[in-house]
């Protein structure tokens, strides 16, 4: 079980990349909870799927030419922790920030947990400094 745990996990990262065309009623429950820490705005946030398709939807306005690279999983029991490489340029207007033509590359790690063949509740936690400061967007 942890090998198709693996590959949901996979599946799910792969939302962000700009040629993915997987269904996410494949991928996730109905009742999918996603932590960010921190999410784009500040603090901690927690979002249902149609909370994270939206902010799925937003990145792909903000960022084109995005990949994402897995660089290490680990699975026990119900739960897949993923550490993830995502590299994307700023091509459209981003949390209030016009683009920049940057080519930005962050990490991050993804905890999901599954039910049913599904993840039903992700946590992730990402490097929200380093793609504000590659894009030349802190102050």
């Amino acid at each position: 079980m942890t090998d198709e745990n693996k590959e949901l996990a996979r599946r799910a990262l792969e939302f962000w990349s700009s040629d993915n065309n997987d269904d996410t009623a494949q991928v996730f429950s109905e009742r999918y909870v996603n932590h960010q820490e921190p999410s784009i705005e500040g603090n901690v946030k927690d979002l249902d799927l149609d909370g994270w398709k939206a902010l799925v939807a937003g990145y792909h306005a903000a960022f084109s030419e995005s990949r994402v690279r897995i660089i290490m999983q680990i699975a026990e029991d119900d739960l897949v922790a993923t550490r993830w490489e995502f590299t994307a340029r700023h091509t459209g207007d981003y949390v209030g920030h016009p683009p920049t033509g940057k080519t930005a590359v962050w990490t991050g790690v993804e905890i999901d947990r599954m039910a049913g063949g599904k993840i039903i509740e992700s946590w992730v936690d990402w490097d929200k400094y380093r793609l504000l400061e590659t894009l030349g967007l802190l102050q």
